[in-house]
């Protein structure tokens, strides 16, 4: 939208480099998002207090961490989009077509596996999912919590040395760096 105003144009023509613009507007709408998502589920937490043990409230506060790293993954994304995109009809195109693909179609692999009896895929497939910003969302929360871990059908295909906090987290921070490193590197 900003290239379409102008606006973009008279922010580059400011003594900021190419970098300080992409990174204060991602750093921005990184802390809105951020504030906003802690706040939200720290009101239930404060509820949540005084009805959980500290176990159940740390594994709470582990989900808020972790979604707050979805949206920072989707924000970093979108970024990127924006900054492929020419215009906003193009961006909002590019936005809606990188959600269905990654919160429906991936979610397709799923079928396949089920489909075949688990024998589509083997040890390939718990890699594949690392390529999808919400299945790793979903990793790190199921692995979290050995009740929820036995219950749930992705702790049959994840290795549980895949399905460490530290890992998932790290993955998580690469799917927030590398689209921004290709912003940049596009914006450039």
């Amino acid at each position: 939208g900003e290239r379409e105003r102008g606006s973009l144009d008279l922010l580059l023509s400011l003594p900021i480099t190419r970098l300080e613009l992409l990174l204060g507007k991602y750093l921005g709408l990184a802390a809105a998002l951020t504030l906003s998502t802690l706040v939200g589920f720290g009101l239930v937490a404060v509820l949540l207090y005084q009805h959980v043990s500290w176990s159940g409230l740390y594994h709470y506060i582990g989900f808020m961490i972790s979604s707050v790293l979805l949206g920072l993954a989707f924000l970093s994304m979108a970024v990127l989009m924006s900054v492929i995109a020419r215009d906003r009809t193009r961006a909002s195109g590019l936005a809606i077509a990188m959600w269905f693909f990654f919160v429906l179609v991936f979610d397709l692999l799923l079928g396949v596996l089920v489909a075949t009896g688990g024998s589509f895929g083997g040890d390939a497939f718990a890699w594949l999912l690392l390529l999808n910003p919400a299945d790793v969302f979903r990793i790190l929360n199921v692995f979290s919590l050995d009740e929820v871990r036995t219950l749930y059908g992705l702790a049959s295909i994840v290795p549980s040395s895949l399905g460490s906090p530290a890992i998932m987290g790290g993955v998580m921070v690469a799917w927030i760096v590398l689209p921004l490193a290709l912003a940049r590197w596009r914006f450039k």
